[in-house]
C-alpha cells in the first residue's frame, strides 16, 4: 500500500512504540530508534539493540511491523544495525527522568571525564546516595541490582554502556 505519510509521521508513530522490558519509556527515547527512511511505497525503519542478543528486539520488531500494519503501511523493512553500537548516552533526558520516576536509576553518563569518577548510584525512591550494588544483573542483562542503604529497598540501576 502507498502511504502519503511523511518521515515525522512515521517516527510520530513509532515512538507510541513501549520498551518491552521498560513499558514508561518508548523505543525512541531508549536511544534504538536510529532513522526512517520512506520511500515511494516502502518505509525502512534502522533501529539499533542495547546490547547483542538483547530478547527484547524480537519484539520491538513485531511492534514497528503491527503499528505501521495499523495505519496502512503494509511495506516495511526493519534493519537492525550494530555500528556504531548502543550507548546509555542516547537515552533521552525525559527518559531518564521516566526511569527515576518508574523506580530505575537511570545510567550515568558514559563520556570520558566522567567515567574517571566512581558513579554514584541514586536511590529512585528516597533519593539517598546511600546506596551499593547487590549484583551486576539485575532483571535484565543491561541493568544492575542495587539496594537502598538507608530505605532498604531493592532497584534496578540501568547500567552506563
Amino acid at each position: 500500500m502507498v502511504t502519503t505519510l511523511q518521515k515525522e509521521d512515521i517516527v510520530t508513530l513509532l515512538r507510541t512504540i513501549p520498551d518491552p522490558e521498560i513499558p514508561v519509556i518508548n523505543i525512541d527515547e531508549l536511544g534504538i530508534l536510529r532513522d526512517v527512511i520512506v520511500s515511494d511505497d516502502h518505509v525502512e525503519v534502522v533501529i539499533t539493540p542495547t546490547y547483542s542478543g538483547c530478547p527484547a528486539m524480537e519484539q520491538i520488531e513485531a511492534d514497528i511491523r503491527s503499528t505501521l500494519k495499523e495505519h496502512g503501511i503494509d511495506n516495511v523493512t526493519v534493519r537492525m544495525i550494530y555500528q556504531p553500537a548502543w550507548t546509555t548516552d542516547w537515552i533521552t533526558d525525559e527518559a531518564k527522568a521516566k526511569l527515576a520516576k518508574y523506580g530505575i536509576a537511570p545510567p550515568g553518563s558514559t563520556q570520558p571525564m566522567t567515567v574517571l569518577i566512581a558513579e554514584t548510584v541514586v536511590c529512585p525512591h528516597c533519593g539517598s546516595l546511600h546506596t551499593q550494588e547487590v549484583s551486576h544483573f539485575g532483571s535484565t542483562a543491561c541493568k544492575a541490582l542495587y539496594q537502598c542503604l538507608d530505605c532498604k529497598e531493592p532497584f534496578d540501576h540501568f547500567k552506563s554502556i
